[in-house]
């Protein structure tokens, strides 16, 4: 149940609902806006009346949440949510850009590319340390090696760093060194390490189940949120079809049902959804202009030799271009990305 509060009320007013929400039987969370104040009430009471509520003072509106998400819900917050990255704002009018290697591979390769994605406008920098592979024979990562020369090439570049957390254990070790925690396809729905993620202090990047429906991919978000983190950033990176010829199939459609149904930033990966990086840049610019907040790809120096994911990364020049074509298309739709610069070591 979502209460909406007149613009002028005032905070008796707002602390007596809560009180008699509390009283209730309901937990309630506030979310304060520029000109208003709206509260969320959390229980399941189907039968309750919200007269009760109605008809208290400063009250402007009362309303349910259908959606079992309840603030990853439009109906919750109905602006969008962005949030800052030291500095870097992720769901406004920038289309950001995460780029890099599936795996940190050596310190040359991380500073080699971070010089080259923060000269053609990325603001992130992505590499996995502790990588999850289908086969236990798969390179797995460096570890915490891995994760100081992410952190070393970002901050040279001055990039933000992102890398994925596979188990709780690792926050920890993880923390120093990112920016953002990636949560990937397959932990989805590991519900502790979200609740987890919940009690941090930093983003949250979660990847859409392999096989996962947008309102289960949203409760996810709602472990996190509800949970103490309300810094949720969405990526849409392929669901598992009957297709065979592309390595997922990118679901560019839930972009626009996403930003109708949650107020959450939503990027696409085009790289792990298609997992043939010819068809990245085309997917690139349909995810732009279908209104994605921003987009993560893969990079690498010398991609047949990558260790992992070398099919799908793109090479230093098709990202160079995939950034001008993007650049284009986000200005048709009155958003930007991210200008070349000149980057110095």
């Amino acid at each position: 149940m979502v209460v909406v509060m007149q613009p002028q009320a005032e905070e008796a007013q707002i602390q007596a609902v809560i009180e008699r929400l509390n009283g209730y039987g309901f937990d309630v969370h506030r979310s304060s806006g520029v000109n208003q104040t709206v509260l969320g009430a959390i229980g399941v009471q189907p039968d309750f009346d919200v007269r009760h509520i109605k008809v208290l003072e400063g009250v402007a509106d009362v309303y349910r949440v259908t959606e079992p998400y309840k603030f990853a819900s439009r109906a919750w917050k109905k602006d969008n949510t962005t949030i800052d990255i030291n500095g870097l704002t992720v769901g406004g009018d920038e289309v950001v850009v995460i780029a890099g290697p599936c795996s940190v591979e050596s310190e040359e390769q991380m500073n080699e590319v971070a010089a080259l994605v923060a000269a053609h406008g990325a603001t992130m920098l992505r590499g996995g340390a502790f990588k999850p592979r289908s086969s236990p024979y798969s390179f797995q990562g460096l570890g915490e090696e891995g994760l100081r020369y992410l952190r070393a090439a970002a901050d040279r570049y001055d990039l933000r760093t992102i890398t994925e957390v596979m188990e709780i254990g690792q926050i920890e070790v993880i923390y120093p060194y990112t920016d953002v925690f990636q949560v990937g396809a397959r932990n989805m729905q590991n519900f502790n390490l979200l609740k987890e993620l919940g009690k941090v202090d930093k983003p949250v990047f979660l990847k859409r189940g392999l096989s996962a429906t947008i309102d289960e991919w949203l409760m996810s978000a709602e472990y996190i949120i509800s949970a103490g983190n309300p810094n949720v950033i969405l990526c849409e990176r392929g669901i598992r079809t009957f297709e065979t010829y592309t390595r997922n199939t990118l679901d560019l459609s839930a972009v626009p049902v996403v930003k109708k149904k949650s107020h959450l930033p939503i990027f696409a990966d085009p790289s792990h959804a298609t997992g043939i990086r010819d068809k990245v840049l085309p997917m690139a610019r349909a995810a732009v202009a279908a209104g994605a907040d921003g987009l993560m790809v893969e990079v690498h120096p010398d991609p047949p030799q990558a260790k992992s994911d070398g099919p799908q990364s793109l090479y230093f020049d098709q990202f160079v271009d995939m950034m001008r074509q993007v650049r284009l298309i986000a200005e048709a739709i009155g958003r930007t990305v991210r200008e070349p610069q000149q980057v110095s070591a």
